[in-house]
């Protein structure tokens, strides 16, 4: 299979990486959720080439991740700013911090705190069971395939 057609699998993980997965695009995003809004910016703090970012940020706006925004009409230049499907990305962003806080700070501790604005409180980012809010952990969840899979493979005549 090829990259380009990793998308068209009938699972979500692929799906997602179909459009978030390359590590230019995790970095825009990260710096997009720390507040970067303009190609210049981002240029400046990734130092990644102009036609990679122009290639990266396209693809976000394509994918209604991003929004390109005027902020100056003469020259047509534009922000970006994180849509709504945007935003939903965060906790994705903030596991991949808080697995890297854990396993790879080479005893120099975390490089980012995160407060919570509603109560002030600093905060180490979790998922939990959307019922009974208990912290989740890999050996305690049983994935089970659904009949829109099967769906899917019926639909594409591709065998199980």
């Amino acid at each position: 299979m090829k990259w380009d057609d990793i998308g068209e699998q009938p699972c979500s993980i692929a799906r997602t990486l179909s459009v978030i997965g390359d590590r230019w695009t995790l970095l825009i995003l990260r710096n997009a959720f720390l507040g970067t809004r303009r190609f210049e910016s981002f240029q400046q703090n990734l130092g990644v080439t102009r036609h990679v970012l122009s290639d990266r940020l396209k693809r976000l706006v394509e994918n209604d991740i991003l929004v390109k925004t005027p902020y100056v009409q003469r020259q047509e230049r534009y922000e970006y700013r994180l849509t709504e499907k945007g935003l939903a990305l965060y906790p994705i962003l903030m596991s991949m911090a808080n697995w890297a806080d854990d396993w790879m700070n080479e005893g120099f501790g975390k490089p980012m705190q995160y407060i919570h604005k509603s109560c002030g409180h600093k905060i180490t980012p979790r998922l939990v069971c959307s019922e009974c809010n208990e912290t989740i952990h890999a050996k305690q969840v049983k994935p089970e395939l659904t009949q829109d899979y099967f769906t899917y493979l019926e639909r594409h005549k591709i065998q199980s």
